[in-house]
């Protein structure tokens, strides 16, 4: 295939354009790194593997300060945004190196980085397996606690961004983005074997 503005190939543009054409919820992945500096970087790529044990993946893009962190802490969290959270999107997906100083954060029980006001849910997870594809690579995360609240997903897709649509009976299609406020977690665990799992988590860009 001949080149693309950008260094791009024609099959990698068209490969581009096909996944823009699929509209998926918005994440930010947050660890800490070795010296328990924060860290974090937007996901769409986020997929439930298993309900036993309850385990999501991630795809985090390789030689990123984000998958640095999560291989040195083996833990990370999935903060899935609401639809107020679209500047915390575009925060953790720019070159900025101080993001979490742009956002308001907190920490979960277990240390690891909540994105309190613009995150609706949050899954602190624990490192289970990794898988190197291409220039990302797959992180399995077991969930070891769950904490989450009404909130309308925030989505993206067709290069923009959207509120969670209507059912299609409803005839209306995707609300814009609002600004939210912080929600009031409430927190649960999964029901598994043995105890909470200790992050280790010690005192950019990805």
């Amino acid at each position: 295939m001949t080149g693309a503005a950008g260094g791009v190939t024609t099959a990698q543009q068209h490969y581009r354009d096909l996944m823009s054409a699929f509209p998926t919820g918005i994440a930010v992945v947050t660890s800490l790194d070795a010296q328990g500096v924060p860290r974090g970087m937007t996901c769409s790529s986020v997929t439930s593997a298993t309900l036993s044990p309850p385990t999501l993946l991630v795809c985090l893009r390789n030689g990123s300060a984000t998958l640095d962190a999560v291989s040195a802490t083996r833990g990370f969290a999935v903060n899935l945004l609401h639809d107020g959270g679209r500047h915390a999107a575009e925060v953790f997906s720019g070159p900025d190196p101080n993001r979490f100083s742009r956002v308001q954060w907190k920490q979960c029980r277990s240390g690891l980085p909540w994105l309190s006001k613009d995150a609706f849910a949050v899954a602190e997870c624990r490192v289970s397996g990794t898988q190197e594809v291409g220039d990302h690579t797959v992180v399995f995360g077991e969930v070891a606690r769950i904490a989450q609240t009404d909130g309308t997903p925030l989505l993206y897709g067709l290069r923009s961004f959207a509120a969670w649509p209507l059912p299609l009976d409803g005839g209306v299609g995707p609300r814009p983005a609002r600004q939210g406020s912080e929600p009031a977690l409430q927190g649960s665990e999964p029901a598994r074997q043995g105890s909470e799992p200790a992050y280790g988590a010690r005192s950019s860009r990805g």
